[in-house]
């Protein structure tokens, strides 16, 4: 058993497919074939089930599957625990960012960062925060910058770094739009555009409405808030939107409700030791 065979069949089992897996890993389907057979060899199980082109794990590959991630999240640990000795900053550093924080808040730092730091190779993806979150739970990644969860695993650290102010908005020509005191039941007889039903933020705005025992009436859904924020100008409903992205052609809802807010900030493993980049890129933050 080493890293590769682990790798591989990680990657099998998130992919649910041996191809993508080589895609994901830059290898051949082949390679891939006999990492996991060498695997299933050593352990003397079978770790998925074949069915005609669909695979999953079986009841040993989902035994299997938390103590692989485990076991390269340490030896990554190890890794960082050596290199940070030489107080070098350089390597690779691997973090993802959430679409808002990446296009509204993280260019002036990924700028300082890779300024001061040049020899440091950031490996940054852009996803949705609940993706992203599963990355650090599952080790994949060292930092993830995202709308941090109301209830965080605590396997995870989070920290704050900004406040987003949010608020309902419409095109400046929505029936509501010069009404004054909206309430949520004025609200829920107008169509919502709003992120997925998992996301942070859906499950803000769906909590207010809960809490009055009213329901959503969303007609459009995307996790991308600047394809949302482009949908509510052109008059398709209304949406709850961080108010930094509000602009002259929409209209910030004059509602009773209290000020709502989400909290943005950063997150790793509480039994990941972090490299020297990446408690560097935590100071500039």
């Amino acid at each position: 058993m080493d890293t590769n065979t682990l790798n591989a069949f990680i990657a099998v089992a998130e992919q649910g497919s041996f191809s993508s897996a080589a895609e994901q890993l830059f290898i051949t389907q082949s390679a891939i074939s006999k990492r996991v057979a060498l695997l299933e060899q050593q352990l003397d199980k079978k770790l998925f089930d074949r069915i005609g082109r669909q695979v999953s794990l079986t009841s040993a590959g989902r035994a299997l599957l938390p103590c692989a991630e485990k076991i390269l999240m340490s030896f990554e640990d190890a890794r960082t625990v050596i290199d940070n000795l030489d107080n070098t900053i350089s390597g690779t550093l691997s973090l993802a960012s959430s679409h808002h924080i990446g296009l509204h808040r993280l260019p002036s730092v990924l700028k300082k960062y890779n300024a001061k730091f040049p020899q440091v190779h950031l490996n940054l993806s852009f996803s949705e925060s609940e993706a992203a979150y599963q990355g650090v739970v599952k080790g994949h990644l060292e930092l993830a910058l995202i709308t941090l969860a109301p209830l965080p695993d605590p396997k995870i650290c989070v920290q704050k770094v900004w406040t987003d102010n949010m608020c309902f908005a419409v095109a400046k020509d929505h029936p509501l739009a010069n009404q004054k005191g909206v309430t949520l039941l004025q609200l829920q007889k107008h169509h919502a555009i709003l992120p997925g039903p998992q996301t942070f933020t859906r499950l803000i705005t769906a909590e207010r409405f809960t809490e009055q025992g009213l329901t959503l009436d969303v007609a459009m859904s995307t996790n991308n808030l600047d394809t949302i924020k482009m949908m509510v100008k052109t008059g398709l409903g209304w949406s709850l939107l961080p108010k930094i992205m509000i602009d002259s052609e929409m209209k910030v809802l004059d509602t009773d409700q209290a000020d709502i807010y989400r909290e943005l900030g950063y997150i790793y493993h509480t039994e990941r030791t972090l490299s020297n980049a990446a408690k560097r890129f935590i100071d500039l933050l």
